[in-house]
């Protein structure tokens, strides 16, 4: 524990140092609670997915992943004894990086079933090409989006849309 006192007062709160600590179980249970939550198949394409972008067969996250799918329940103690050329300050990022990665890869492949997620993903284009400054590649984006937006009824997203078009227009 810290000393953080100044002239003999606390400077966090009582209780401070145990919900921090709360706070990184509710973490680790939050990963642990999705790892536990994916079907067979999105495990499978977990799988695939982080080994094509690496490239490398052994790797910590998926040592990781596979750790958490095989547990009853979270443990760190557990986790780093079977995970042995980890340290708990590597575990820490690990389960960042594995979170996203989790939540990348189940974007990619539950996109095609959500007009939602692929409209946010044509926004997330569009803005890619604007910040590259492909002005007119980004506005045909916008455009075909905004049509297939108002053709499903997504007007909670047209907003955004409108909003990137209006800055490109401004620039010209």
């Amino acid at each position: 524990r810290l000393n953080c006192t100044l002239a003999g007062q606390n400077l966090y709160p009582a209780g401070f140092y145990e919900n921090l600590f709360i706070m990184s179980n509710r973490f680790s249970d939050s990963l642990f609670q999705l790892v536990q939550s994916l079907e067979k198949s999105e495990k499978r394409n977990f799988k695939l997915y982080i080994k094509r972008s690496s490239g490398n067969e052994d790797l910590k996250i998926v040592r990781l992943f596979d750790a958490l799918d095989k547990s009853k329940e979270y443990e760190e103690k557990a986790l780093l004894k079977k995970l042995k050329d980890v340290t708990k300050p590597q575990l820490a990022n690990l389960k960042t990086h594995l979170y996203k990665q989790i939540l990348a890869s189940l974007r990619l492949l539950k996109s095609a079933d959500s007009l939602d997620l692929q409209l946010n993903e044509q926004f997330d284009y569009a803005h890619i090409l604007y910040k590259k400054g492909l002005f007119i590649q980004s506005l045909r984006i916008i455009e075909r989006a905004k049509e297939i937006a108002k053709a499903n009824q997504k007007i909670n997203i047209l907003p955004q849309f409108i909003a990137l078009e209006k800055r490109i227009e401004n620039l010209h």
